[in-house]
């Protein structure tokens, strides 16, 4: 049976896996809020709002809480990180 410190760690540990998953959906559902709105509305609408920097404010922020929580590996923080800043400097 295992010891309570053990249990702890695991479920430290998955618990690290679940923010950075739900990091990965989050900003990823904020692209496909985007993507809609501008289907919707139009790119013009897109541009002259304020949603696309709120936006990129909240990726950042989102990318920032899953560094607090997955240190390892660090590949996949970098890996979110880089994809997460490469749609943040794409053209408008």
């Amino acid at each position: 049976m295992p010891d309570q410190a053990s249990v702890l760690l695991y479920i430290k540990s998955m618990l690290a896996d679940l923010i950075y998953i739900n990091g990965i959906i989050a900003t990823e559902l904020i692209n496909i809020t985007e993507n809609t709105a501008a289907m919707r509305h139009g790119e013009d609408f897109l541009k002259g709002s304020s949603c696309i920097s709120e936006h990129d404010i909240l990726k950042r922020n989102i990318v920032n809480i899953v560094k607090n929580y997955k240190r390892t590996p660090e590949s996949f923080i970098e890996i979110l990180e880089k994809h997460v800043l490469k749609h943040l400097e794409e053209p408008e």
